[in-house]
């Protein structure tokens, strides 16, 4: 058995991607995709007819209109290979405005129930800020599911259980990229593999909090560098793999353990927490890693998502 069926057996797979022609060969259950995962799918050839038809077909409209029509397409293509949801970005640059933010998701979720797609196969991606996660309280009480995109940080993890998000995506690569950045020379690599991983130790900590008190938020690690990583969090509810990781998780049949266990986690000694907006804000202030990375990782798909609406409108002219 290679990793990629042993991995299947302790967790949903799922693929990061906006290539819905890659998904086959791996079988994930179900694919998330991004701005710049978009972006990138549209800027290969064998995308182009898919741009042009959609863009065609709309012509004449508000490019938002076109952009979530396109995004709308790609995930209608990768709900035909997986059997199960896919995960829709709501524009980075409405991160703080709660109530843009359910309105974009009102008009992508129209879009799929459109297309005769259940609205329990998508799931609305929406940056971790405090007025995203109050934008997906408001969805989750009408039904609409969002995963919540850019945790890095307790906090978060704490305010999005509390909202009732269907499902929430820590970053472990990006947490491992500014830790071994802050530690310069110093940084042990070796020492800080697998469960050592700043990245893996944060996922794993808010796995155990929703286990232990009982948090039906699902937890999917995201934004792997290595398949160590990965491994490492071998158990945890869903994680949502790069295609070229998960190649290397099929060629590979090295054997490894399960590591997150809910019957551990709820035999953890922790305390329970709540987070009101000033503590909330205050809480992510002084985690200088998570203000970073949030702040740096909404400004690059916001870039991404300008770079999307250029290449349409050109394509629209």
């Amino acid at each position: 058995m290679n990793q990629l069926d042993r991995l299947k057996q302790f967790t949903t797979v799922v693929a990061d991607t906006g290539n819905f022609n890659q998904l086959a060969a791996f079988a994930p259950r179900d694919a998330t995709t991004n701005p710049s995962l978009i972006l990138k799918a549209v800027q290969q050839s064998e995308y182009a007819p898919l741009l042009a038809e959609t863009v065609a077909r709309h012509r004449g409209r508000p490019t938002a209109d076109i952009v979530d029509e396109v995004l709308v397409r790609f995930g209608l293509e990768i709900l035909r290979v997986v059997p199960g949801r896919v995960s829709t970005e709501v524009d980075a640059r409405l991160s703080f405005d709660t109530a843009a933010t359910v309105a974009r998701a009102h008009r992508l979720i129209d879009l799929y129930e459109g297309a005769g797609v259940r609205r329990d196969r998508v799931l609305i991606k929406i940056a971790s800020t405090w007025e995203g996660i109050q934008a997906a309280r408001i969805l989750e009480h009408e039904g609409i599911h969002c995963n919540l995109t850019l945790l890095f940080s307790f906090c978060q993890a704490v305010a999005c259980g509390e909202a009732g998000v269907r499902l929430i995506s820590p970053f472990v690569g990006r947490i491992y990229d500014w830790h071994k950045k802050a530690a310069g020379a110093t940084w042990d690599e070796a020492a800080r593999a697998g469960i050592h991983d700043p990245g893996v130790q944060s996922v794993e900590r808010i796995y155990t909090y929703y286990k232990k008190f009982g948090i039906a938020t699902e937890v999917m690690g995201a934004s792997f560098r290595n398949v160590g990583q990965i491994l490492a969090l071998a158990g945890c509810d869903l994680l949502t793999i790069s295609p070229e990781l998960l190649a290397q998780l099929q060629a590979s049949d090295a054997p490894f353990e399960r590591q997150l266990d809910p019957a551990c986690a709820v035999a953890a000694s922790i305390h329970a927490v709540s987070f009101n907006e000033p503590a909330f804000r205050w809480a992510l202030n002084e985690d200088a890693m998570a203000t970073e990375k949030l702040a740096e990782g909404i400004r690059a798909f916001a870039a991404d998502a300008l770079k999307l609406d250029r290449l349409i409108e050109g394509a629209a002219a």
